[in-house]
């Protein structure tokens, strides 16, 4: 990636997809106020058929829209946002995420602080204020087993599960991690002239742990802060093709063991087998949840 010359502090990239109503308290929550760090804004719509790409223009016209003629998924379209932008820092934000007042000038003097991290994570909360575990422990196979699963009903409370969460931790303090969540992930930009962009072969999940692998591969640091504190609503996009979700979420499952951890032909073939009978599980499950009336599992990672 050929670097541009910052030109500002931080560009906001978000990827959206039939989400307005979310997209337009997002962009909301960013504009109230008044922000010390300068900043831009640059949503790639990837091929909407609600009222996106008719009011964003209008309501918002200081923001970059870029519009695909297809989903070309979150990793592809994200990569496309950090290429339009020119900040110092790339702030890549889900559309169904609001943002606290001062919020992005807290992330960017975090960022200032601690030039070693190439990666950060602010905290993130459900609409109702419980916390949402959005850095994690990198995952193992048993975890991917009972995660979200009836396995994980019949025996809540597993130790590969919690640990794979951090559930052990309160998140009240500043500390390295993992990985983070690609809902709300600050990335410097030196970072991305060192390693590149975000792998496009992850069409849908995943890629925020392999970039976070990356980072720490290339000697970074990955942090997470509990300030600012971000409301995520999370699912909204997803909830929408949630069969073609859980596809995707676990073709990158596959990508992302095989890239990393499992290199060997026979190994790839065992998690290949594991990561499609999860996959026709978790189908099962949605099938038995739409005829008992139940919702869907809030997040697939």
């Amino acid at each position: 990636m050929v670097r541009r010359i910052a030109a500002t502090d931080l560009s906001v990239c978000i990827v959206s997809w039939n989400v307005w109503d979310e997209l337009r308290a997002c962009l909301e929550s960013l504009y109230q106020g008044e922000n010390r760090a300068s900043f831009e804004v640059i949503v790639v719509d990837n091929s909407s058929t609600d009222a996106t790409l008719a009011r964003l223009p209008h309501q918002f016209p200081q923001v970059k829209l870029l519009a695909n003629d297809s989903n070309r998924g979150f990793a592809a379209a994200s990569n496309q946002a950090i290429s339009t932008g020119c900040g110092r820092y790339y702030f890549l934000l889900n559309p169904d995420t609001v943002v606290p007042p001062g919020g992005l000038d807290e992330l960017v003097s975090f960022a200032a602080a601690h030039p070693q991290a190439g990666v950060i994570g602010p905290k993130l909360l459900y609409p109702d204020g419980r916390l949402q575990y959005s850095c994690r422990r990198f995952p193992t196979p048993v975890a991917a087993i009972f995660r979200h699963t009836l396995l994980e009903l019949l025996s809540p409370g597993v130790k590969s599960v919690r640990h794979y969460l951090m559930t052990d931790w309160d998140h009240a303090e500043v500390r390295e991690v993992d990985w983070i969540s690609g809902a709300a992930m600050l990335i410097r930009a030196e970072l991305v002239e060192e390693i590149g962009l975000l792998d496009e072969d992850f069409f849908w999940g995943s890629e925020d742990v392999d970039y976070c692998l990356r980072a720490h591969k290339a000697g970074w640091q990955v942090l997470y802060t509990p300030s600012p504190q971000i409301v995520h609503a999370i699912g909204r996009s997803s909830r929408q093709a949630e069969i073609s979700t859980i596809r995707h979420t676990h073709q990158s499952m596959y990508r992302l063991y095989s890239k990393h951890w499992s290199r060997w032909f026979g190994s790839r073939w065992l998690i290949w087998l594991g990561v499609r009978l999860r996959a026709v599980a978790l189908i099962g499950q949605w099938h038995l949840r739409r005829v008992f009336g139940k919702q869907t599992v809030e997040n697939e990672e």
